[in-house]
């Protein structure tokens, strides 16, 4: 039967398995705040005092340069002057963007081991990614001519991997809003007028008619009077294996449901399993879009990613790592290689993330101090060791099990010898441990 745009008929979509499955995807923040590339190093967004004025996040420059007193401001005057209006960056963005070539991200993110891609289309400063039919009513050539959406989405699926779509339909700055100081201009900020309405509602329509995504990943929440329930119906007749994310409906202000396939905390993670899938964002730093200004060791390292994943994985939940490539398109060798050191973990250990499930506990210990998470298959239990033993002996805390199960290091394709001692499980690894960020055991 077709949805119906209510939130009982919403509800009844279920989440697909694709998406359960996947744990991995690649957020890609990329557009006409590339060309500056700078915010202060200052940690989380909400980590200081005064978040929007001091926040890390270069792709809402335009609205930093829009505080007085912000370092965005004064890094500008410095740099470009003080008259340098944001509008200059288009035109160098759309030079910039003439030699990229889609197919590098796409080889690096299945190199990564992601499962699926959720491309930018537009960010808060409105710029489209794609020629649109619907074109900025307030600015001209407010666009790329080059379809960069549908080119990436091409090199993406070639590769086996699934393909959504990020759009701001909460704020877009060109409908006004700039000078966003606070959580109460950023609820004042959502534009909620008939015309604006329309063209997000546009919008999106025409980038699920092009390109059918898998994925709808709205941010700030939506215009009222763009009926994001009529919306979801729409989509959900057309591709039901798709998934909406709960930003449509951003802190009450929402397109008149609060319905989602899941939910989106941003650099956080999860104490425990939860019922509800979950899927974490956030950079490899401080900032979604590229950050010229922040040192490598503001990234996280090989080894942070994989225990990230695999604590986020263990409680329900998918991780949704971004990259800021240059205005080019080129993606820096520090994101590159961080990207490609926990590809190569996954290679060994991807059966213990993709396609498993929570276990009965998401969490545990060695004897030694490692904590370990817990997945689960049909057939098999993965304890994750986080770090490396310090010999070949590894206990498990409060792990009982009986003599008929074997035991095998994933990577090492032979059982191991095992022992109960009290409620522990003490394993001996095939050799001395190398250099790894997590040892993963199959148990079964």
């Amino acid at each position: 039967m077709p949805y119906e745009p209510t939130l009982e008929s919403l509800r009844a979509h279920p989440l697909p398995g694709w998406f359960a499955d996947a744990k991995l995807g690649i957020f890609i923040h990329w557009g006409v705040f590339s060309i500056p590339a700078w915010a202060p190093v200052t940690g989380g967004m909400f980590d200081q005092p005064d978040p929007f004025r001091n926040t890390p996040y270069t792709e809402w420059y335009l609205n930093s340069l829009a505080l007085e007193g912000s370092p965005v401001q004064a890094h500008h005057r410095d740099t470009y002057g003080s008259d340098y209006p944001y509008d200059a960056f288009a035109p160098q963005f759309k030079d910039a963007i003439a030699g990229w070539d889609p197919t590098i991200w796409a080889d690096l993110f299945a190199a990564a081991g992601a499962r699926y891609v959720v491309l930018v289309t537009k960010h808060h400063d409105g710029f489209l990614l794609w020629p649109s039919a619907n074109p900025n009513p307030y600015k001209p050539g407010w666009h790329s001519d080059r379809d960069l959406v549908g080119e990436l989405a091409d090199a993406v699926r070639a590769r086996g991997l699934t393909y959504g779509l990020y759009y701001s339909g909460g704020l877009d700055w060109t409908f006004g809003g700039l000078g966003i100081d606070s959580m109460r201009t950023l609820m004042k900020a959502i534009p909620q007028s008939d015309d604006y309405a329309r063209y997000a509602d546009a919008h999106w329509r025409e980038l699920i008619e092009r390109y059918q995504p898998a994925v709808l990943w709205n941010d700030i929440g939506y215009p009222v009077a763009g009926d994001s329930p009529r919306l979801f119906a729409d989509y959900y007749d057309v591709h039901p294996d798709g998934v909406v994310n709960n930003r449509f409906d951003f802190l009450g202000v929402a397109g008149g449901t609060a319905h989602a396939d899941f939910t989106t905390p941003e650099y956080a993670q999860m104490d425990d399993i939860t019922e509800t899938k979950w899927e974490a964002c956030r950079g490899i730093g401080h900032s979604f879009g590229l950050n010229r200004n922040a040192p490598d060791d503001d990234l996280l390292s090989v080894d942070a990613l994989v225990h990230l994943l695999v604590d986020i994985v263990s409680k329900n939940g998918n991780l949704l790592l971004n990259v800021g490539p240059a205005a080019d398109g080129r993606i820096p060798h520090a994101q590159a290689e961080r990207l490609l050191g926990l590809g190569w973990w996954l290679k060994v250990n991807g059966e213990a993330i993709y396609g498993t499930r929570p276990w009965r506990r998401a969490t545990g210990s060695t004897s030694e101090g490692l904590e370990v998470r817990f997945t689960a298959a049909s057939d098999a239990v993965y304890a994750i060791a986080l770090g490396r033993p310090a010999g070949r002996t590894v206990a498990i805390r409060d792990l009982p099990v009986d003599g008929a199960v074997t035991v095998e290091m994933l990577g090492h394709h032979a059982p191991l010898t095992w022992r109960a001692v009290g409620e522990d499980l003490e394993v001996t690894l095939p050799a001395e441990p190398i250099d790894t960020p997590a040892v993963a055991l199959r148990i079964r």
